[in-house]
């Protein structure tokens, strides 16, 4: 029997390559949004409607819509409910349902931004001057991500759930990453965001920066990461490299990290599943990328 695959928030307009990648390997793609109008439901072999984030039963509805469909492996990507599944992922494994996502302390620490400089500082990763009063010029939510309300050189901004840092300017990086089921990083794959349209990379090209390698290394070394996890870096003229901040969970633009490697969706099975040894591909530095929109029609 195929492995039927669930995607989170499946509507965003970066999802269709995950959907694709799930059907390539030949599995079962099952898009989930809380709206079915969308892109999803036409491109995935399955669509469900999911319950707001809001929603005060969220996690019990939730379990019965996996029991319900059969669900056998959950990639969850939306920032809102990573924690819920990272707290549930014992649960649901024991429900014969996996939850690719790394545990509870890696997301605590990684999706406070504020807990990720603490974790900089004790573990000496370079990164920017972080405070939770508004004593630097850029101004930023403490929970949260992309480019939503980012200001700089704003005296008026209320910092509740905020952050001030140290503006960096240089050259930014994304960087797609793939751990195995002990921890280990199997690919490292930076990439250069070339065009940016509301915190979503339409134009990217993989490039090699052994600086950034040894960070994350070092930074894998001290907190556990499991399978695909998208860091951000910025290097400055002069070849500084920054920790800006990391995303514990699979990624829009991941589709260029896939491409310039092999489908991480065979990894997930393979290795996070099974057990089997990743023998990694030699990754295609220079590959470029260029997305369009596409139609779909009801």
């Amino acid at each position: 029997m195929k492995l039927k695959i669930l995607t989170e928030a499946s509507g965003s307009l970066v999802s269709g390559y995950l959907i694709k990648a799930i059907k390539e390997c030949g599995y079962i793609a099952v898009a989930s949004d809380i709206d079915e109008f969308n892109h999803a439901k036409c491109l995935a072999d399955e669509f469900i409607v999911f319950p707001d984030k809001n929603d005060n039963f969220l996690w019990n509805k939730l379990e019965k819509l996996l029991k319900d469909n059969k669900i056998d492996i959950v990639i969850p990507s939306f920032d809102e409910t990573l924690l819920g599944w990272a707290e549930r992922k014992r649960y649901f494994k024991n429900e014969n349902i996996e939850i690719i996502i790394s545990d509870i302390n890696t997301l605590e620490t990684f999706l406070d931004k504020w807990k990720a400089y603490e974790f900089c500082l004790k573990n000496d990763i370079l990164t920017p001057k972080t405070s939770l009063n508004n004593e630097h010029s850029l101004i930023k939510p403490r929970f949260g991500r992309g480019g939503k309300d980012i200001y700089l050189n704003d005296n008026s901004i209320n910092m509740e759930n905020m952050i001030s840092q140290e503006f960096i300017e240089g050259k930014e990086f994304t960087v797609d990453c793939f751990f195995d089921y002990e921890g280990n990083p199997v690919y490292l794959i930076p990439r250069v965001r070339l065009n940016v349209k509301d915190g979503k990379s339409t134009k990217g090209i993989v490039v090699k920066n052994d600086k950034i390698k040894e960070i994350i290394e070092k930074i894998s070394e001290n907190i556990k990461f499991i399978g695909p996890v998208n860091f951000q870096f910025i290097e400055n003229d002069k070849n500084e490299v920054y920790f800006i901040e990391c995303n514990p969970r699979i990624a829009g633009g991941m589709a260029l990290g896939f491409a310039a490697s092999e489908n991480w969706i065979n990894l997930i099975i393979k290795n996070l599943i099974y057990k089997e040894k990743i023998i990694p591909k030699e990754i295609k530095y220079g590959l470029r990328m260029a997305r369009y929109y596409d139609e779909c029609f009801f």
